[in-house]
Formats: structure tokens, sequence, C-alpha cells
């Protein structure tokens, strides 16, 4: 997976990070900056990904695409397709753009709108990363944990850079005898999930 990305996902993965960290440095307002996860995040959620069960692959927060792009890599060993919602009109198109450039979109689905919307259309997960508005995060927990298969994971950023506004769904997600969860010290801290 990691020995064979291709020279357009290794490309625009490049420039998505460039542009993260100009974003960072130059004072963007928060709700245009590409927010988007580290090279090590991605790695650890491609593995993650590619050894879920059968089951829907969802992202909710696409932004640019970057964490898709990774995603992508496990969708093409597994021969998945991942579907990603995003709200933001703005960022869609940039996700597009990102898709198409990488050559990913025949495995990456790219949904305008929120994903509470669709909830009910998705069917059994096996696995969603969830990187949207930290205000959301507790509604789309609520929403994907009953539609988790057996062993199916939800992986939650932010949990460590965000921890005072997550606190209650991190908390109850580590009491919630519906799953095994813990909080993994890398990137900005993934809250990881796994259905019983």
């Amino acid at each position: 997976m990691f020995h064979e990305i291709s020279v357009p996902i290794l490309r625009e993965m490049a420039d998505l990070e460039a542009r993260d960290s100009v974003d960072r440095a130059d004072g963007t307002p928060r709700l245009d900056r590409l927010r988007q996860i580290p090279p090590e995040t991605g790695r650890f959620l491609a593995i993650l990904a590619a050894s879920a069960p059968e089951g829907a692959w969802l992202e909710i927060g696409t932004s640019a695409g970057y964490s898709a792009l990774w995603l992508a890599l496990a969708c093409g060993e597994r021969g998945r397709v991942l579907t990603t919602f995003e709200v933001m009109p703005s960022k869609v198109a940039m996700a597009a753009e990102t898709f198409a450039a990488a050559g990913v979109s025949d495995v990456v689905n790219l949904v305008e709108g929120d994903f509470l919307d669709h909830a009910d259309a998705v069917g059994e997960v096996a696995f969603c990363f969830l990187d949207a508005e930290k205000e959301v995060y507790g509604s789309c927990y609520d929403a994907i944990v009953p539609r988790l298969v057996s062993g199916g994971l939800l992986v939650a950023d932010n949990a460590i850079n965000h921890q005072a506004t997550l606190h209650p769904m991190i908390d109850a997600a580590l009491l919630d005898s519906r799953i095994d969860a813990l909080v993994v010290p890398i990137g900005k801290g993934e809250l990881v999930c796994r259905k019983r």
C-alpha cells in the first residue's frame, strides 16, 4: 500500500501538505484553512481501514481531500469505495479537483452535504473517519455507532488537541459497552472505537 503510492497521489498529497502549512502560518481564517491531518495520521488511518471488516467506508469532513487520499490507498488494497461527506461548497470543489488529479475518483465518492442528513442511507458501516466541526461529533457518534458492524471502526480526529470540547463524547465512548475505545496519541490524537 505505502510502497506503491502513485505519482499523482504523491503529488496531490505534497501540494495539500504545502497549502496546509501556509494556511497555518499566514493567518488564513479557520473555516477557510484546510485543517488536515498530518501524514503519520494518514498512514495510521490507511492501516486501520485496510483491516476493517465488510461494510461501508465513510469519512465525515472531507476538506480538500487529504485524508481521503490516504484512505483511497486502503480502498485500492481492499477493493472498497470510500464515501466522504463535506458541507462547505468551496471545500467540495477543492476535493473534487484533488480526487480527479490524483486519479482516485473511482474509489472515492464525494457527497456534498451533511452526513446526518444521509445517515439513514449508509447501511452497515465497517470504517468511519470523523473529522468535522467538533460541535457535531456527538451527533455523528450517536449516528455511527449503532450502524457499525462487529469489528467495525470509528476513528475521531482531534481527541487530544480539542480534548476540552470533545471531552463529553470521549468520556461517553470510553464508557460505551457497545464498543472498545481508546485515545491514540498520534497526530492531533485519535479516538479509536471498535464495535464489539
